[in-house]
């Protein structure tokens, strides 16, 4: 048995197997194609002995060791998808060699190519909305009992909630906007402020797939919403489409 496992990145097609040339994914294997016909998998290999079932569950508590694997197989997928349309494959995609990747590639072609003829000539455009500070009324003086110290204290939650539906409406009105220059959209799970780094609610983590030649037009809409004192958005991408990959979906 192989002490190594073949890692699949990502499935392409077109591609010159000397473009390549140089380029390392996880711990430093290098990169290459295995064809079946016209498809092709993006692929290394990797040491069996961290990607057997035990070892990887272990691994995945390994922050340190997690990112390391996250970032190579990131920047394999984007380097390849600057040049050519690919289709991400899931972090950590192993089989037992090249023969099998083959197999998988012509058993799965339908779907291959499916996914594949949606994703060319498009990108992922991230969208965030966060709720706009709440106004704060002229500086008041310092409450002169508890009283009133709660009365201001239910007046500043009071606000708050009024300035996050505000948020709220207006975020769905970006996003229907949003879907209409977009080929699809993804609602991604709202993150609070240890992952966002923003202290205002977040009220919309959207994911765009755009033509490229509706790329300015949907910049423009992202611009054409700055300024407003309900809703701040953060415009990101264009990337290679990770969120409009479902495999499970169509193989």
């Amino acid at each position: 048995m192989s002490d190594s496992l073949s890692y699949v990145y990502a499935v392409t097609r077109g591609a010159d197997p000397a473009q390549l040339d140089g380029l390392v994914g996880i711990d430093g294997g290098p990169v290459r194609l295995v064809a079946s016909g016209d498809l092709q998998a993006v692929t290394s290999d990797v040491d069996r002995a961290d990607f057997e079932t035990r070892a990887l569950e272990e691994h995945l508590e390994d922050l340190v060791w997690l990112e390391a694997t996250v970032r190579a197989h990131h920047h394999v997928v984007d380097t390849v998808g600057h040049v050519h349309v690919v289709a991400p494959l899931a972090l950590a995609t192993v089989y037992f060699d090249d023969d099998r990747v083959r197999e998988v590639l012509e058993a799965g072609r339908p779907a291959f190519e499916r996914v594949l003829d949606r994703l060319a000539g498009r990108g992922e455009w991230g969208v965030k909305a966060f709720a706009a500070p709440a106004r704060r009324a002229q500086r008041e003086e310092r409450p002169r009992s508890g009283a009133e110290y709660l009365r201001a204290r239910r007046r500043a939650l009071r606000e708050g909630n009024d300035t996050q539906e505000a948020a709220i409406h207006a975020a769905e009105r970006f996003h229907e906007a949003a879907e209409a220059l977009a080929s699809d959209s993804r609602r991604h799970r709202l993150q609070d402020a240890s992952l966002s780094g923003a202290s205002d609610p977040m009220v919309l983590n959207g994911a765009y797939l755009v033509a490229e030649a509706d790329a300015a037009a949907f910049r423009e809409l992202v611009e054409s919403w700055a300024g407003r004192d309900d809703v701040r958005l953060e415009l990101t991408g264009p990337w290679v489409p990770y969120s409009f990959v479902r495999w499970g979906e169509s193989a």
